[in-house]
């Protein structure tokens, strides 16, 4: 039965790591812009796709502050321009 056991868990963890990385491999495939709008920043995809990353463990999506809308000026503000068009 050990033996059984071992191979399923073989299995499972080459099963997890196949979806982490697949994760990993389509956060990375997005504009910084895109990333900023769901509230991550590219230096914090590793963390997030490997549990890590502290909104990721404690704040279930629920939890989440509702959108605000924010002026133009706001953003810039916020971002410190990045990732968007003058003002």
């Amino acid at each position: 039965m050990s033996l059984i056991n071992l191979f399923v868990a073989a299995r499972n963890a080459w099963s997890g790591w196949r979806n982490r990385q697949r994760a990993y491999g389509e956060l990375m495939a997005l504009d910084d812009r895109s990333l900023a709008d769901i509230g991550i920043r590219r230096s914090d995809i590793p963390a997030i796709v490997e549990g890590f990353h502290e909104k990721a463990r404690h704040q279930p999506v629920e939890a989440r502050d509702p959108a605000m809308a924010l002026s133009a000026r706001q953003v810039k503000l916020a971002f410190g321009g990045r990732w968007l068009p003058p003002v």
